[in-house]
């Protein structure tokens, strides 16, 4: 066995101890003070010194990131000033592997005047920080990974996964969905699948000058090579209707405008009007569908990939509110199938 993977189980069994000695009805209440916080739209205040605060951070970070509101107090800022950010109503979670830190001990009677509710992660369970708190969290190692049983490793491990193990078990009772998780994650691959719609990836109608039905051959090249409005090529034009030049009659993509060329001879092509190469009924999507399933819709079928979607309004299916490519989906981060990026 390496030095590393000895270093690893160690670390790994610590966890598992720490698993066995921490009460249950301590970790109860800690839940029920969380839940609490929630409720009351408080947050959860977290503090430490040293190994312990880059911890404390840590949780923060990760109670933040699942929907309860939690900040990291530097001890020291506290006692000049900062502590005005802890009211009656958040939760203070302190943590210290000997529960015998001065910066801890001193804010904590100021913390106890305020009424704010106040969790122990510590190491000791007879120190005086445990004393001091509500609730008390055993994460108590029997030695350190560290060869001179000083560094802090396996404490600052187990400190971490009690904290993960909380986060975990407090996300499981409030009900966070996958859809909240995102709100707080707009820039990650689930965030952009949940949040992400139509309306907000499509350019639109505005940006967009509809086609004459009886526009012509050379009309329908310029626009989809050049765009309109100074918008450059989208790769497909819409075309007016001709009784109600507000609605869509139909939608010419590059695939169209190839068949069209396909089916008539050359000396035919003079007379092609946009309305005829048009296709009619083109599949659509409406702005509040999300990003990710319009992709799905793209991709349906892997023998006609679909590169641009009509954005319509669903009140009135002919009510053209702006287009959404291919191009723009995958410029937000968004994967696609090889059949679907073929052009």
């Amino acid at each position: 066995m390496s030095a590393l993977t000895r270093c690893l189980e160690e670390e790994a069994a610590a966890i598992a101890a720490a698993a066995q000695r921490l009460s249950s009805s301590q970790v109860e209440a800690a839940l029920e003070l969380l839940e609490g916080c929630r409720q009351r739209r408080a947050k959860l205040v977290l503090t430490g010194v040293g190994k312990s605060g880059i911890v404390a951070r840590k949780i923060a970070a990760t109670f933040s990131s699942i929907g309860l509101t939690a900040v990291f107090l530097n001890p020291v800022d506290a006692l000049h000033g900062d502590l005005g950010i802890v009211a009656a109503d958040d939760v203070a979670l302190l943590l210290s592997n000997s529960g015998e830190t001065e910066e801890l001990l001193a804010i904590l009677p100021h913390l106890r005047r305020r009424g704010t509710a106040r969790i122990a992660l510590v190491g000791r369970l007879a120190s005086s920080l445990a004393t001091g708190c509500d609730v008390v969290l055993d994460g108590s190692v029997d030695r350190e990974v560290c060869p001179l049983n000083l560094a802090p490793t396996a404490s600052t491990a187990v400190a971490m996964a009690i904290g993960d193990a909380l986060a975990a078990v407090w996300m499981e009772r409030a009900g966070i969905s996958p859809e909240d998780f995102a709100i707080n994650h707009p820039a990650g691959s689930l965030g952009r699948q949940l949040t992400l719609t139509v309306a907000d990836l499509m350019v639109p109608a505005t940006a967009l000058e509809g086609l004459s039905p009886e526009a012509p051959l050379a009309e329908v090249i310029g626009r989809l090579t050049e765009g309109s409005n100074g918008k450059g090529s989208l790769g497909a034009a819409w075309v007016r209707a001709g009784a109600n030049p507000e609605l869509m009659a139909g939608l010419i993509t590059d695939g169209d405008l190839r068949r069209s060329l396909q089916h008539h001879a050359p000396e035919e092509w003079a007379d092609l009007r946009a309305g005829s190469m048009a296709t009619a009924n083109p599949i659509t999507v409406t702005p509040e569908v999300l990003a990710v399933e319009a992709l799905k819709v793209m991709e349906r079928n892997p023998h006609q990939a679909i590169s641009v979607l009509p954005v319509v309004d669903p009140a009135q299916p002919r009510l053209l509110l702006g287009l959404l490519r291919l191009h723009d989906l995958v410029q937000a981060g968004f994967t696609t199938s090889t059949a679907a990026e073929r052009p």
